[in-house]
Formats: C-alpha cells, structure tokens, sequence
C-alpha cells in the first residue's frame, strides 16, 4: 500500500481521485460545510483490477492524513512482506471517522491485537480474520460501544475469550472459529441481545456452556463444533426459538438429548457428531419440519429410529452412522431413495431395514445399497429367510458419506 501511495505514475493518471479521473476502490464524499471532498474509503484486493499490492507493501502513515476515512479494507496485501499488527499506525485518535476495518487474508500479517484497538471508538466493523495474528484478546476491545460485527477467525489467538465482549451491547456477529481459545465461555456473552451469530469453532474451550445463551433471543447460528465443552446441554436453550444452525460436533458432552430439542422449531441443521451422546433419538425431531441435515454419526446413541423422520419434508441428509440402534428402519421408500447416499445408517449392528436390493446396472441402484445394514428378513434376524444380505447384494461395500453437510469445519 505504501509503494502504492509514493508511485509518481499513479498519481499522474489520478490527478483527480474524488472526480473526473477516480481511482479504483478509492470513495470519496463531499463535505457540506467546506465543499471539499475527502477520502472516505480505500478497498484494496484481488477484486480490484488496480490498486494492486506490491511485494514490499505496508501500511502507510500517509493514511493518517485522511481523517474523514470511514472504510479501510485491504485484503491479500501482505503474502511477503511482514508487517506486525502492533505497529500498524491505524490505531490512534487519527481516524476517529472510521466504521469499517478490514485486513483479512494476509498471511505475513502478524503479531497481537493492540490495545490501543480502541480508540477507533466509531467502528461497526472489525474483521481482521485468516491473518497470522497472536497473542490474547485484548479486554479493550470491549470498549468499541458501536462494534456490529467482530470477526477473528483463522488466526492463532490464544488464552481466553475476554469476559468485556459483553460491553458489545450492539454485536450481531461474533466470529473467532479457528484460533487456540482456551477456557470457557463468558458468560456475559448471554446479555448481547442483539447477536445473530455465534462462531467459536474449533478452538480448545473447555467446561459447560453457560445457561445464559439461552437469553440470545435473536440468535439464528451457533457453531461450538471441535472444542472440549462438556455436557450436560443446559435447558435454558429452549429460549433460542429463532435457532436455524446448532452445530456441536466433536465436544466431548457425553450427555443425553435435552426434551427441549423437538421446541427449536426453526431448526434447519443439527450436528451432533462425535459427541458422546447417549439414549434414544427424539421422536419430537419429527416437530423440524423445517430441518434439511440432522448429523448424530459417532455417538452412543440406543433405542429405535423414530419413523417419524422419515416425513420430515425438507430433509436433504441423515446421518445415523456409528451408533448402538436397534430395530427396523421404518421411513417410506420415496423418503430413502430421495436421499440416496446421503442418508447413512451405517454400523448400527442392530438395526435392520426393509430396503431391498435393486438391480444393480440401473441408475437407481446407489441408493438402495447404502443403508449397508443387514435385511430384517436375513437370517441375523430370526423371523427371516435363509438369505444374507450379501447374498442379496453382493457388491455391497461401505461407502463413505458424501454428503454436502452444511456450515461443516472440518
């Protein structure tokens, strides 16, 4: 950006930036009271077909001089040259205008998050995410009265989410998935009334969640997937009836469903895997009708498959794989061939299923072979024929789910 600013060329054909000759990425806004224009935005990134970073970029003090700036964006700059976040002069009361900061996907961004963060007292927007950022959360950022929307992700943040998040009376996201956060979750995350979204996936959280999420009114995703959270899932979340995406997968809850499930009517995903759940499916799953993907696979789930399920209609994945169910899967032939490969039910050794073999050089034939449970009337089950289901099938081999699980980490 710096090489940029000090380039004679680009200046020549930009005499004239906030009018007759503009620059790319460059807005600016007429001031009534002066008639003058000012610079009120800079994007700079890989959809920009000019300005381009260079290899040598940094972040020029030259920025300071445009106290009017309301929007700072570059993306992809620094792929070379390192610059360290705490040295970046962006964070004194210079640019008190500014509402929207973002320097995502920078790989020799480095360093930690300044304290001095701030004194961008006016911000909406910080999205400092897939960088190679450092350290702790600094508490200051609890001071950014105005902050809508706070993403952190893909960096390599460390120690705990600090409790001042919760001075953010006014966040509607919070994203900081895939850092190395340890501890638990604040629990003055509960009074942010206005949030929308939850991402803080795939970290090292460890401990219960807080019963006070089940406060967050507004709150349409939660994503606490490949943490240490353990269970059991406080009822309190039965508050959380504007719910679409729960996704908890690989915490270590070792726990039961709550009864408060089958009341999250506005559910579209619900992702369990590999959590250590124990007792039966919930029938009152079948209330979701709105649900596409319900992902229960690698757990220690008992009992029977609710048939009820099997009329959920908007459902687009199922998987029950590696658990201990029992019985016979009794969902209509139209609900499994509708699914095909992305229904699995596979290594559940007491489960059974009515589904027979087709023949295979149709095109149809895939999805009447994944169930790869025995046939109730094999001679595993005591009321059937003589035949085995390999027998019925012989080129029967497990498949791997393929499915497209939405909002999947991992």
């Amino acid at each position: 950006m710096g090489s940029l600013l000090d380039d004679p060329t680009w200046a020549q054909m930009h005499p004239r930036p906030c009018t007759e000759t503009p620059w790319p990425g460059v807005e600016c806004e007429l001031l009534e009271e002066t008639f003058i224009f000012h610079v009120t935005k800079i994007h700079v990134g890989p959809d920009v077909i000019a300005p381009s970073c260079k290899t040598s970029a940094k972040i020029s003090e030259s920025l300071l001089k445009l106290p009017y700036l309301k929007t700072l964006s570059l993306i992809n700059c620094f792929t070379v040259s390192l610059v360290s976040l705490s040295t970046v002069p962006l964070f004194g009361a210079h640019l008190s205008f500014l509402e929207h900061l973002a320097l995502e996907s920078n790989p020799s961004l480095s360093g930690e998050i300044p304290s001095t963060i701030s004194n961008l007292a006016n911000l909406k927007i910080l999205c400092l995410s897939q960088n190679n950022l450092s350290g702790e959360i600094p508490k200051e950022i609890g001071g950014l009265a105005y902050l809508q929307h706070l993403d952190l992700s893909h960096n390599s943040l460390t120690g705990s989410i600090p409790e001042e998040i919760g001075n953010l009376e006014r966040l509607a996201i919070l994203d900081i998935s895939w850092n190395a956060l340890q501890e638990v979750v604040p629990t003055s995350t509960g009074g942010l009334q206005f949030l929308e979204k939850i991402d803080l996936s795939s970290n090292k959280l460890q401990g219960r969640l807080p019963q006070e999420l089940g406060k967050l009114k507004r709150l349409v995703l939660l994503d606490l997937s490949y943490n240490s959270l353990t269970g059991p899932i406080p009822e309190n979340l039965s508050g959380l009836q504007q719910l679409q995406y729960l996704i908890m997968d690989a915490n270590p809850l070792n726990a039961s469903f709550p009864s408060f499930i089958g009341s999250l009517i506005k559910l579209r995903v619900l992702s369990f895997s590999g959590c250590g759940l124990t007792g039966p499916i919930l029938a009152t799953f079948s209330n979701l009708t709105n649900l596409t993907g319900l992902f229960l696979d690698n757990n220690s789930l008992n009992g029977t498959v609710p048939p009820e399920l099997g009329t959920l209609p908007s459902m687009n994945a199922l998987n029950f794989s590696r658990n201990q169910l029992s019985g016979e899967l009794l969902f209509p032939q139209d609900f499994i061939r509708r699914l095909g490969k992305r229904l699995d039910i596979r290594e559940n050794n007491g489960l059974c299923s009515h589904q027979e073999a087709e023949d295979t050089n149709t095109s149809t034939s895939s999805s009447s072979r994944f169930l790869e449970n025995p046939s109730c009337s094999s001679a595993m089950f005591p009321a059937a024929s003589n035949k085995t289901v390999a027998e019925k099938s012989p080129d029967m081999k497990p498949k791997l789910y393929n499915g497209n699980k939405p909002l999947q980490r991992r």
